[in-house]
């Protein structure tokens, strides 16, 4: 057994060591001084300034010990004190530099911003005040002056995150995305969990025209409980601009399910989800986030004059085929209104032509009880108003195919210029009203054609 008490021996000086260190951690605190020894100063320092309230030596001691526990309220009323003193002696630097970092922490910029442009003055080669200054001007988007500072910084520390993730979100405010993108990246593979940085990362490949890089970023953010409802934003605004509105529309549902959204993310997801259920011609569906729209900011964009134009496409199917659907069923309905447009004529369709998906020209031969006649008819699908080179374009293209008249509808209205072309010619227009009135009768109309055929 003789052999195990060297063990025993070296079990109960580790043990006396483990808790000689115990001990020591237990009477200390975050500045490093022991609780004994921190206490005494601060009293010590508390006596001297009931004397003297201005007593540098003891405003140095309580700025110091308070300064190093990052108790920086506390901190800061020392050194704002020193900060009043005329003669500041070798510590100028330092009393200016933790002043202003403690008002930075506290968030009052203008103090902050005074206390490190006084300590810079000073010194010029200061990592930490560097780093610091830099980031406040980074914060008074001062973005110039943030990037000189930060790259002083990045020589001095070239493997410190926060200064390279800075330097990059600096460069990508002032839109140099190629320099944003090099030093947010070399930030994210340091500081991986930065989420913030990858977000702006993608916006960077984005503005600079590389969305495929951009989307798949974004992808990945989309279910991030803080990032994950913009990146749904700007992803789903992508595959709007690539026209894929089905992955849009999946986007812009993912971010609104997030919780706590900003007002104006909120705003801008129903917004651009319901303007791609229009690319759908699912009226419906955008109706109703156009409404939750217009009920939380009636103001916001156009929502109202959409609400007021859709609402009216929804009600009237055939309004929403002549506006909105494919050229094949625009096309189909046109027919329709030409069969039906001169009550008990026989109409026969010689030609269709096609001008983008502006416009469409029938033209007919009409033969009726008192008259025949070949006639074009053009069908406009702009909203707005039609203007005279339109109506001169008709024109010219009836005395092409030598047609005896022609009639021009569109769902807008015409210019007094347009009006004022055709009244010496053989042109009728035809207008919203009077053509809602014709796409609400058309079916029935028809119809009762049809029938009337079969029974002769």
């Amino acid at each position: 057994m003789d052999f195990m008490v060297p063990i025993l021996v070296g079990v109960v000086l580790l043990a006396a060591v483990v808790f000689t260190i115990i001990m020591f951690l237990g009477r200390t605190k975050s500045s490093g001084v022991p609780t004994g020894d921190r206490e005494k100063l601060l009293k010590d320092a508390n006596k001297r300034l009931a004397h003297d309230s201005k007593d540098p030596s003891a405003l140095h001691t309580i700025g110091d010990v308070y300064f190093r526990e990052e108790a920086w309220d506390q901190a800061f009323k020392a050194y704002s004190s020193l900060m009043e003193l005329e003669n500041k002696g070798n510590d100028e630097f330092e009393i200016n530099f933790r002043f202003g970092l403690c008002a930075m922490k506290l968030g009052l910029i203008d103090d902050a911003y005074r206390g490190l442009s006084a300590a810079r003055n000073i010194r010029q080669d200061s990592f930490e005040l560097n780093f610091n200054l830099g980031t406040l001007e980074f914060q008074r988007k001062n973005y110039e002056k943030a990037i000189s500072l930060l790259n002083q910084a990045k020589i001095q520390d070239p493997e410190h995150a926060p200064t390279l993730r800075t330097l990059g979100h600096s460069y990508f405010r002032m839109k140099k995305n190629k320099e944003a993108m090099t030093f947010i990246r070399k930030a994210i593979d340091l500081a991986p969990d930065d989420k913030e940085s990858v977000y702006t990362l993608a916006e960077c490949y984005y503005e600079a025209g590389q969305t495929e890089q951009a989307v798949k970023i974004f992808g990945h953010l989309r279910a991030d409980p803080v990032m994950g409802a913009s990146a749904c934003l700007i992803s789903g605004t992508i595959n709007v601009e690539g026209r894929q509105y089905e992955k849009a529309i999946a986007d812009f549902e993912l971010g609104l399910r997030h919780d706590n959204i900003k007002a104006e993310v909120r705003l801008d997801l129903r917004y651009k989800l319901a303007t791609a259920y229009l690319k759908q011609n699912e009226i419906g569906k955008a109706l109703a986030y156009l409404k939750e729209i217009s009920q939380e900011n009636p103001n916001y964009k156009d929502v109202v004059p959409l609400i007021g134009r859709y609402q009216e496409l929804y009600v009237n199917k055939n309004l929403q085929i002549f506006l909105m659907s494919p050229t094949g069923d625009f096309v189909a309905l046109c027919r329709k209104i030409v069969m039906i447009f001169f009550p008990r004529a026989k109409v026969k369709i010689t030609n269709i032509s096609l001008n983008k998906n502006e416009w469409a020209d029938i033209l007919t031969e009409v033969d009726t009880s008192k008259w025949s006649d070949i006639i074009m008819f053009r069908f406009i699908r702009t909203q707005g108003s039609i203007g005279e080179l339109v109506v001169r374009d008709f024109h010219s293209h009836i005395k092409e195919v030598k047609a005896g008249r022609g009639v021009c509808i569109t769902v807008g209205s015409f210019s007094e210029e347009a009006k004022r072309y055709v009244e010496a010619r053989l042109i009728e227009l035809i207008e919203k009203e009077r053509l809602q009135n014709i796409l609400n009768s058309v079916d029935a109309r028809v119809a009762v054609a049809a029938a009337g055929a079969k029974k002769k």
